[in-house]
């Protein structure tokens, strides 16, 4: 079968990707060129069984992606990096670095459930042919990996996954959760200023908690960095971290705009919530995690589309202005199902949606989480 991006046939009961370019490629925006879920597994005829050769092999298509749009690796401006385990960060590292040597794009890696259960590494990136500055700030070490603190396209500012590093010499700040919580913030605070913005620039946030069970504490530490008024939307999920201790890493994009405002449902009250239900600036519509009630993936799944439909229409906005999205799933092995209901509702020429297999912090199995472009 073909769905939307990915192109899939039934094997012994398992799902294989193909993954034939141009087909993973999402709906562009006019400046952002948006490339999910690549990953590989067959190289010239063989199984590639080790993350180098797999992170090799996966570059590679993500080359011949970004040639699709006249692009190449210097203009990626975000990589999301997927491992299957935590034990091949640095063999991962070892040969991601050779890809991108000068001005890595930012960059957040965390442990999840891959689409491919055979993969060990699957990545998901934003490129763009506009100029880009990458953010380098005075009072931060620059980090020992190959990213980039942040990227700044335009107004727009993408911030690599923060840890709780010391800003001085960049070793790990150990602690409970509010005090790692805190210490990223302060991070992100020095990305912000040296691009000419403040937290109250900050429009969409990921946090990747290794452990559930602190969400209530980094939740009150959050609240306490991020505006009261308007808070940037945001997603929280489980998944491993590359450094047991760290507790949290939190990713986020930021853009200065005289025109932001919360966008919610009508009807729906302000909540005492540390984020928005949306934010909207003169650009895009920044949208949070959303997740929906019911008693099986293809029941959240719809529930949760109607209430994204509902926060588009207060903004004036419709399914055919999405420019990107990410489903995080509790069980991976409902993607086909989420895939079909997203296709039926958004149309076959949808965005391609980042898929990972992460532990929500409720009850449900589904949450989805997308940026809206431009009004017409």
């Amino acid at each position: 079968m073909t769905v939307t991006g990915i192109q899939c046939a039934f094997m012994g009961g398992l799902l294989s990707l193909v993954l034939a370019s141009p087909l993973w490629l999402s709906a562009q925006a006019p400046e952002l060129v948006y490339i999910s879920n690549v990953t590989a597994t067959q190289a010239g005829g063989r199984t590639l069984t080790s993350v180098e050769d797999q992170t090799r092999a996966t570059l590679d298509r993500l080359g011949e992606a970004l040639q699709e749009h006249g692009l190449s690796y210097s203009d990626v401006v975000v990589s999301n990096v997927f491992l299957k385990d935590t034990r091949h960060f640095q063999g991962m590292n070892g040969v991601y670095r050779t890809y991108f040597q000068v001005a890595p794009p930012t960059r957040a890696t965390v442990q999840a459930d891959l689409l491919d259960p055979d993969a060990l590494i699957q990545i998901s990136v934003v490129a763009t042919e506009e100029p880009k500055e990458v953010i380098t700030p005075d009072g931060l070490r620059s980090p020992e990996l190959p990213y980039s603190w942040g990227i700044k396209v335009g107004n727009t500012l993408f911030i690599s996954g923060a840890t709780s590093r010391d800003p001085d010499t960049y070793q790990p700040v150990t602690g409970d959760m509010a005090t790692q919580t805190q210490r990223i913030f302060g991070n992100i605070g020095f990305v912000l200023d040296e691009a000419g913005m403040s937290l109250r620039d900050l429009v969409s946030c990921r946090v990747f908690l290794d452990d559930p069970r602190g969400f209530a504490v980094m939740n009150r530490a959050y609240a306490e960095s991020v505006p009261a008024t308007d808070p940037p939307a945001r997603a929280t999920v489980r998944a491993s971290l590359m450094n047991v201790v760290f507790s949290t890493e939190i990713q986020c994009m930021a853009e200065s705009s005289s025109e932001r405002r919360v966008v919610r449902a009508e009807g729906q009250a302000p909540r005492q919530l540390p984020f928005s239900p949306g934010i909207e600036t003169g650009n895009r519509l920044y949208l949070a995690g959303v997740v929906g009630r019911g008693n099986n993936a293809g029941e959240q799944t719809r529930a949760a589309l109607d209430d994204i439909r509902s926060t588009l229409e207060a903004a004036s906005r419709g399914f055919g202005d999405v420019e990107d999205i990410w489903v995080y799933l509790a069980d991976v092995r409902d993607r086909d199902v989420v895939q079909t209901i997203l296709n039926e509702t958004l149309g076959d020429d949808m965005p391609t949606p980042t898929i990972i297999g992460a532990r929500l912090m409720g009850r449900s199995g589904v949450e989805i989480q997308m940026v809206i472009g431009k009004k017409p």
